[in-house]
């Protein structure tokens, strides 16, 4: 997997972060560098943590399942994708809240992070080099969570539904380009 193509479902992990964070901080009204700090940590270390996860699940099975793995890639990828352009289309907001407190940030994290997870099985497949990708993941997760947190104080949730369609479409995307990758091999 390239670096383009990493950063690319980086980017597609990290816009469920990115949309409660915009809600982050359409709440504070202001941006509290301290509080965007705490939420790109939360954020970005459960986005890391969890492709972890579910790389560590994943190499468990990939000997049973490596003639049907960039199936399993192409559907779990779809499927995450299919989610996120379900739920940005939904037009169902989600509560905006301030807290930067240790149980709202864990829930707010686990939530925005299971699909990482997914995409951790599918690294197994892959055979990506893990570390790296976990942290390049993680690191982009924090930047565009604290990015989110000022675009929240700036613009609002106007911009929280579109993030999640863009991330979507991303993932989307990427499970059919390594389908036809190894359909054409």
């Amino acid at each position: 997997m390239s670096l383009l193509e990493l950063f690319i479902i980086a980017v597609g992990l990290s816009m469920d972060a990115f949309a409660v964070s915009i809600c982050k901080g359409l709440s504070m009204h202001t941006m509290k560098a301290r509080h965007a700090l705490i939420i790109g940590l939360y954020f970005g270390s459960f986005q890391a943590g969890m492709p972890l996860i579910g790389y560590l699940l994943g190499v468990n099975f990939q000997q049973a399942i490596t003639a049907y793995d960039h199936w399993i890639a192409f559907i779990l990828l779809g499927l995450i994708g299919f989610n996120m352009v379900k739920e940005a289309l939904s037009g169902e907001g989600e509560s905006c809240d301030a807290s930067v407190a240790f149980q709202s940030m864990v829930v707010l994290a686990v939530a925005t992070s299971i699909d990482a997870l997914a995409v951790g099985v599918t690294f197994a497949f892959l055979q990506v080099q893990i570390i790296p990708a976990i942290a390049f993941i993680g690191c982009t997760t924090f930047i565009l969570s604290i990015i989110g947190v000022k675009v929240g104080t700036v613009f609002g949730c106007k911009y929280k539904s579109k993030a999640e369609l863009f991330g979507g479409a991303v993932l989307i995307l990427m499970g059919c380009k390594i389908l036809i990758e190894h359909l054409l091999q």
